[in-house]
């Protein structure tokens, strides 16, 4: 246990570690931390990811469980002794699986406070929301990534209001800002193209269907339109075949996991994202940044960083025409591209700092430890 003038342990865990919107929004909270006040570790329940080597960088012992969603209880009595060994006063858990675990465990090993991580409001099985109906019993806090997140998980989901709160997602402004476009011929692209970026998993969630269903109305009108999908997931080969079937192989390219966002953005003439449902999608936050215009589905979150035909096109979740009118409406007026992009930016400000973000979650551990604290 520690001292009173040595750092607090704090245990974080989160189902993985491989890079996605939510995982490296937990890189930069840790990153960002004050590390004479808190002692980090990060429990993994899956393998070990891409982003363990970037938190060892920042000296936070990570601990890959290696487990499997199928296999709860193994995962939950490892996650139980880990607990025991390393007795924090606080847990904070990201994503489901490491939400619903945390709790369990957590309650059993004792832990004052236990904090989960809502980064989604979550439409693909009622069977999560009654589970997380069913832990929330043993939560002292939820951390919701947008206002929308926060009344899906009370009005739909069940849980206590007054256990919700909301921290945003951050950016890296100067990060896309000031990144280098790269040629054209890197990306296989004539300087006269017309570049539409989606950035994001291949999940059925992120509705890149849509947006191929899209691509196919607008190809003979716009023959210029190319279009650059960046990232991978368990869609991809469908997709590729879905591409295929509407003869898109010209005019879609599928770039797989880049490590090079920043530049793609800024090579990019609209960033286009047709998500069915979010929480505070990042890669928004990082078009906005590098002042990239955004047509973009109105999913959760997206009414607290954009207003419509202000500084963005925000059309109704699987409307293929409204989509496609949009992004045509862009294409044919440069001036409003660019006025969507200056709003857009505008509307970044302090509030999405990576450190001002980590700072609100540092004040929040401070509280919730100052009431325990209070109760002894």
């Amino acid at each position: 246990m520690n001292t009173d003038s040595s750092p607090i342990p704090i245990l974080f865990c989160i189902t993985e570690l491989d890079p996605g919107g939510a995982e490296r929004a937990f890189v930069h909270i840790l990153s960002r931390l004050n590390r004479t006040r808190w002692n980090p570790r990060v429990i993994c329940l899956s393998g070990q990811g891409e982003l363990v080597e970037e938190l060892e960088r920042f000296n936070i012992e990570v601990i890959c469980l290696n487990g499997s969603p199928r296999r709860p209880l193994q995962l939950l009595s490892r996650l139980y002794r880990e607990i025991k060994r390393f007795q924090p006063v606080l847990i904070q858990s990201f994503l489901f699986h490491a939400n619903i675990l945390s709790r369990i465990a957590g309650r059993f090993a004792g832990t004052a406070a236990i904090v989960s991580g809502i980064r989604v409001a979550e439409k693909r099985s009622t069977f999560y929301l009654k589970l997380d109906r069913w832990t929330e019993r043993w939560a002292t806090k939820h951390v919701c990534v947008s206002e929308a997140v926060r009344e899906f998980s009370g009005e739909q989901g069940g849980l206590t209001a007054e256990k919700l709160i909301v921290i945003p997602n951050g950016v890296d402004r100067n990060r896309f800002e000031n990144a280098a476009p790269l040629t054209r011929a890197k990306i296989k692209s004539a300087d006269s193209d017309i570049l539409a970026l989606f950035v994001g998993r291949l999940d059925s969630q992120k509705g890149v269907s849509d947006l191929l269903e899209v691509a196919a109305r607008l190809k003979d009108d716009v023959p210029q339109l190319k279009w650059l999908i960046a990232g991978t997931g368990p869609e991809e080969h469908r997709l590729k075949e879905f591409a295929n079937q509407l003869e898109l192989t010209e005019s879609v390219q599928f770039l797989g996991r880049r490590n090079d966002v920043p530049e793609l953005m800024k090579t990019a003439d609209l960033f286009v994202f047709p998500s069915h449902w979010e929480g505070m999608p990042n890669v928004i936050l990082e078009a906005m940044a590098a002042r990239l215009p955004i047509v973009t589905t109105n999913v959760e979150g997206i009414d607290q960083l954009l207003e419509h035909q202000v500084s963005a096109e925000i059309v109704p979740i699987g409307d293929l025409g409204k989509f496609s009118a949009s992004v045509q409406k862009l294409i044919q007026n440069p001036e409003l591209r660019q006025q969507y992009a200056s709003k857009a930016w505008d509307r970044l400000s302090t509030e999405f700092d990576w450190q001002s973000i980590a700072d609100r979650y540092q004040n929040l551990y401070e509280q919730l430890i100052a009431n325990e604290h209070s109760k002894r």
